[in-house]
């Protein structure tokens, strides 16, 4: 269990391969691609594991147990042949719950602008002064976000210098033509994302996130009843910022990868924490919507 000193963080990032910060699993699925040479599909996938797990991201020695774990599942849906390919990446993430055999996720999201170039045999390289490629980039601006997210659930707004390294490759990759990366894009793009992440604006939600995890969800394992109270008590908050930024992204993220847990959660509940539950969720998340209305009925 990462201790709780977590917040006190350094404000530079190493580049160091001495230690380890990510347990990511990386898949590269090649079945809509017709070629006989298969050999660069696994190039890429053990390149991209290898840019992920051999680099400090991280300002604290973090322990191998410690590690974060987290998925890079690469579905490719074109390639020229050469160096050019283009896919959608679903990019996973969890951290274990005090006291209980189980995890819980933290981000499940897939990027589906996501067109870069990979030589066989390359050597991905990435720098937080500037962009070097949108194969690097993109694996860099998730594992930020990936630690950025783990910490917060650990410690208050912990992870924002790793939101803030998140924003930097973002406006960094200003100057390439790749999508994802502006404003215009699209509403579901990196570039909201990192924007939510480091916006005041949203500061209340990144603080239920911390109240909900390390002094909700880590309390369940002994005391069930007193962990759900906590976490009914914080649902209130989501409306507020809710009514601030419709349809903004950073609550979509929260609720894609929380809306199963919290239907686990409150059908567990007493019969006023389950109709205050599916009250407030419905509003907040009407996209889930009938998974909420399933809390009554269980």
């Amino acid at each position: 269990m990462r201790k709780l000193c977590i917040y006190i963080l350094l404000l530079g990032f190493s580049c160091s391969a001495a230690a380890q910060d990510l347990n990511a699993r990386v898949k590269v699925i090649s079945g809509k691609i017709k070629t006989s040479n298969t050999h660069i599909f696994q190039s890429l996938e053990t390149a991209m594991k290898d840019f992920l797990n051999g680099r400090k991201w991280c300002a604290d020695a973090i322990l191998p147990q410690e590690r974060i774990d987290c998925s890079f599942v690469l579905n490719l849906t074109n390639w020229d042949g050469s160096s050019s390919f283009s896919g959608e990446l679903q990019v996973q993430s969890s951290r274990p719950v005090y006291n209980a055999t189980y995890t819980s996720s933290l981000l499940n999201i897939n990027d589906k602008d996501f067109d870069f170039t990979y030589a066989e045999g390359q050597t991905i390289d990435f720098s937080d002064q500037n962009f070097q490629s949108n194969l690097s980039s993109v694996m860099a601006f998730y594992a930020y976000i990936i630690i950025g997210m783990d910490y917060d659930s650990f410690s208050k707004q912990g992870g924002t210098p790793y939101f803030n390294a998140a924003q930097t490759v973002v406006i960094n990759a200003q100057s390439a033509s790749y999508k994802g990366w502006k404003a215009f894009d699209n509403n579901i793009n990196r570039y909201w994302l990192a924007e939510n992440m480091n916006n005041n604006l949203y500061l209340p939600f990144r603080n239920f996130i911390y109240d909900y995890h390390r002094n909700g969800l880590d309390l369940m394992a002994d005391n069930p009843s007193k962990g759900r109270k906590t976490i009914t008590d914080l649902l209130p908050s989501l409306t507020q910022v809710d009514r601030q930024r419709l349809g903004s992204m950073l609550p979509l993220v929260f609720f894609t990868a929380k809306s199963d847990e919290l239907v686990s959660i409150f059908s567990k509940a007493d019969s006023r924490e389950k109709t205050e539950a599916i009250n407030i969720l419905t509003q907040v998340d009407p996209a889930n919507g009938n998974k909420y209305q399933a809390i009554g009925k269980n």
